[in-house]
């Protein structure tokens, strides 16, 4: 009798996160049932780094299903800007309301921050921390990296966040005009995600 896939929640509600996981998951070989959050409140990410903020999430989400949990947490860090936004990217404006909404008020507001840095100077990168942890308390935290430079003005309809601002080293499109598999190859997710699958069988 063959033996059920390893269930695993992802800690996220997003969708698009869900999605490109699966993928990573699958383009590795790895036979794991994923699921997403059940409805319910998210937990305040609270923590100073990108590490912190992904394990809170994880053992959130171990404490409310009782699965083994992984979770992510990402942002872009802006050399002219000292590492920032960092932690706080995707609520650097300080605008809520939709995700689109959010999206517009914080490009708006880096293009404005950088209006006078000159191109040679607009390196950024976007970094992903992902997370797992399991019911028994075992924790590990994989990192990911995809560095690049911040455009004059948004390039492409994908993506999310700061995507259309963003060139990634070697590309002569933006993250939101890559497509998914492309993305995926590159990506600061998609590193720390195939970081985090190498591990996740000895752990579930």
């Amino acid at each position: 009798m063959s033996r059920s896939p390893a269930r695993l929640v992802l800690a996220s509600r997003n969708d698009a996160k869900l999605v490109e996981l699966r993928r990573v998951l699958s383009g590795v070989g790895l036979d794991i049932s994923l699921v997403g959050l059940p409805d319910g409140a998210e937990v305040a990410e609270t923590g100073a780094t990108f590490a912190e903020n992904a394990l809170i999430k994880a053992r959130d989400a171990v404490a409310t299903t009782g699965l083994a949990a992984v979770a992510d947490d990402s942002g872009l860090a802006v050399d002219a800007l000292n590492g920032m936004p960092g932690v706080l990217s995707a609520r650097w404006s300080g605008v809520s309301g939709s995700r689109l909404d959010r999206d517009a008020a914080n490009n708006a507001l880096l293009l404005a921050q950088l209006h006078d840095i000159p191109d040679e100077r607009r390196g950024a990168a976007f970094i992903c921390a992902a997370a797992v942890v399991t019911p028994a308390g075992v924790e590990r935290v994989v990192t990911g990296e995809m560095p690049g430079r911040l455009l004059r003005a948004g390039r492409g309809g994908g993506g999310f966040g700061y995507d259309p601002l963003f060139l990634p080293d070697g590309e002569t499109v933006t993250s939101a005009q890559l497509p998914a598999a492309g993305k995926d190859a590159i990506s600061h997710r998609g590193r720390a995600f195939r970081a985090l699958a190498e591990i996740l069988p000895t752990l579930l």
